[in-house]
């Protein structure tokens, strides 16, 4: 399980991240839980067709756009979703504004935790440090 976690945390991180031990050994405790190693593979391929639907996605009428502000963080370095993706953000939002992060790879609140916290800070309307 530890090699397998290992794997996804060094491939699917920016390259300046490295996952400590003691996270490591926390995500090894939780998968090591009876039906959890089973239940995120399944979730995986449950979503096997989403990268296709992704793709084929059409944009809504600007009337049916989704209304809320919504702030997205897109990490530079996940390799699920490319940068390349992100130049329909406009397309389905009306109130949406598109954050980079640079450096950043797969695991955005693990990653970044202070650009993530800022972000629902924003999003929340309280102040944050």
């Amino acid at each position: 399980m530890r090699a397998y976690l290992r794997h996804f945390w060094s491939h699917w991180s920016g390259p300046g991240y490295e996952v400590t031990d003691d996270r490591l050994d926390h995500l090894v405790s939780v998968y090591a839980e009876p039906g959890a190693f089973t239940a995120s593979i399944g979730w995986y391929r449950a979503g096997a067709g989403a990268v296709a639907r992704s793709l084929a996605e059409q944009p809504p009428q600007p009337g049916d756009r989704i209304a809320v502000s919504t702030t997205v963080l897109w990490p530079e370095h996940d390799p699920l979703f490319p940068t390349g993706w992100s130049d329909r953000i406009d397309d389905f939002f009306a109130n949406g504004r598109l954050r980079y992060l640079a450096g950043v790879g797969h695991f955005t609140p693990v990653e970044c935790p202070h650009e993530f916290a800022e972000a629902l800070a924003v999003a929340a309307d309280v102040p944050f440090p």
